[in-house]
Formats: structure tokens, sequence, C-alpha cells
């Protein structure tokens, strides 16, 4: 089942506002709770943290930045388009 792009939209704003908040402090509690890693190592698992949590939204975050699709190619909310 496709989501539409309003739907699509509107999940990706409550996955940034909600969801990835509490996924940072679970991950920074969680590796607080570790024994100091090497810098080199603890570098790296912070990245993968920092793009892992995104993978499996993937197909949610896909294309909500651009104009809604019934638009014409131009968004509706958008002073500066011509005819508005």
């Amino acid at each position: 089942m496709a989501l539409s792009w309003k739907t699509r939209r509107r999940l990706s704003l409550v996955l940034l506002l909600v969801w990835l908040p509490i996924y940072v402090v679970v991950a920074v509690s969680l590796l607080g709770t570790i024994d100091r890693l090497p810098r080199g190592l603890e570098l790296v698992v912070y990245v993968v943290l920092g793009i892992g949590w995104a993978l499996p939204f993937r197909a949610v975050f896909r294309g909500v930045g651009r104009a809604a699709p019934d638009t014409g190619g131009r968004d509706k909310k958008d002073p500066g388009a011509p005819g508005s």
C-alpha cells in the first residue's frame, strides 16, 4: 500500500519531531552505560547511529521536500509563485 504525498509529509514531521529526539536520548543513554570507547570507535558508532535511524524511513522521506504533485510543480503556499 503506497502512502499519499500528504500522508508521507505528515508522517515525516512526526518522525522528525517525535521519533528522532526519543531515538537520540535512548542512543546516548545506552552509549553512556558503556565504558569510554576509543575516540575513533566512538566516532564510528555515532556516525552509524546518526545515519542508521533514517534508513528504515527512506520511503517516507523520499519526495516530501518537493512541491505537492497536484499543484502542477509549484507549492500552493509559495507567495512568489506566478498566479498566486
